[in-house]
């Protein structure tokens, strides 16, 4: 049994301030997640913060910066397509009220702190408040902190009291999301406005969700033209499109509309997994958050309502990953986290292999099926 050690440790653990040194990393093996192999006693060659070189049973120059880890494995940084950096699990349902707007924003900078460590050098963040994620990647971009690159959707579009619309509060508060829309050239203007203020990725719910009041994850949201318009509008300004799509009419009509993944997934069916496939659509499925929603989400102050929805859907969505899988459709690793904790979404890979996956088809998912969803094929994913 090797130690794994992600690409994510291995940088930092040989960066200086300014990256001006070359330096080097060795380790009992390296995984190679093209070919499923291992390369064995490997040297990367790190300069200006870039791997520049790998070979395998080189030794390192004499005198210089060598970072040994003997009875690793060494894996590309993982990727996850499906998280929310600015919220936490320990407050659900009305308890995160109780803080001010800015506190999401420094619980993003630990959340962001706590996935880089957990070996995650790359996330997707599918919907925030407040653009609390635009300006944490721009303060990791600057180099103001440490985290992961953050490909950023700002807020979520939806219809008005569907799931990606505020469905907590009375009238009296007013409080809607500004990102809302209720006909195709509306959500067309949601788009705009969210790529500039920040969106590298546009997120649509097409569907009800678990999460929200009055809205039920199985049922469709947004209208064909309405979904049409969104992923036709992120295209033509060069952003990818991402679909939340609990409910099988729902999914199919995100994958006919040109969505490029599919969040969450649950219900799909035989017919949307084959559309799925002709079209090259990702699924990316949160199948082990359940457990935590289920054993924590009570005490923390998740609605019944919300856990009923968890409840019916946890093992529907499990089986059906096992299904697409097996299938042949595209995957990729996306947690929710957000919905459990960000430190420790790793753990969804043993639900991978539970529910049909090969571990290198998992490990796959978080590498290069990932970044090829992200449009960086050959950029990401990889160690070479």
């Amino acid at each position: 049994f090797y130690p794994f050690l992600s690409a994510a440790a291995m940088l930092a653990a040989t960066a200086t301030p300014a990256f001006a040194e070359t330096s080097y990393v060795s380790a009992a093996r390296m995984l190679d997640v093209e070919s499923g192999r291992y390369v064995e006693a490997p040297l990367i060659t790190i300069t200006d913060g870039k791997i520049a070189a790998v070979e395998s049973g080189a030794a390192a120059p004499e005198g210089v910066k060598l970072v040994n880890l003997p009875g690793m494995t060494i894996l590309p940084g993982l990727i996850d397509m499906h998280v929310h950096l600015d919220g936490r699990p320990e407050y659900g349902g009305y308890s995160g009220l109780q803080f001010t707007d800015r506190f999401w924003t420094v619980i993003g900078v630990v959340n962001a702190g706590r996935m880089l460590k957990a070996g995650f050098t790359s996330v997707r963040n599918l919907g925030a408040d407040d653009y609390n994620v635009v300006g944490l990647d721009q303060a990791i971009e600057q180099g103001w902190l440490q985290g992961p690159r953050i490909v950023n959707a700002a807020h979520a579009l939806g219809a008005t009291g569907g799931h990606c619309d505020s469905t907590f509060l009375p009238p009296s508060f007013d409080d809607k999301s500004p990102a809302v829309g209720d006909s195709p050239d509306e959500l067309r203007k949601r788009v705009r406005e969210q790529r500039k203020y920040g969106a590298e990725v546009i997120k649509a719910c097409a569907t009800g969700g678990v999460f929200s009041r009055n809205t039920a994850p199985g049922i469709q949201q947004l209208t064909q033209d309405e979904l049409a318009a969104i992923a036709d509008e992120a295209h033509f300004w060069g952003l990818k499109a991402a679909a939340h799509a609990h409910g099988a009419a729902g999914i199919k009509a995100a994958i006919a509309a040109g969505f490029d993944t599919i969040e969450h997934a649950s219900y799909i069916d035989d017919e949307g997994i084959a559309l799925a496939k002709k079209h090259g659509t990702f699924l990316s499925m949160d199948i082990f958050n359940t457990e935590y929603t289920l054993s924590k989400g009570a005490e923390n102050g998740v609605l019944e309502e919300n856990l009923a929805k968890e409840r019916a859907l946890g093992q529907i969505q499990r089986d059906n990953f096992r299904k697409a899988s097996k299938a042949g459709a595209r995957m990729v690793f996306g947690s929710d986290a957000g919905v459990m904790p960000h430190e420790d979404v790793g753990g969804q890979f043993r639900v991978m292999v539970e529910y049909g996956m090969t571990p290198i088809d998992a490990i796959r998912a978080a590498t290069i099926n990932a970044a090829d969803a992200l449009g960086q094929s050959g950029q990401g994913g990889v160690i070479k």
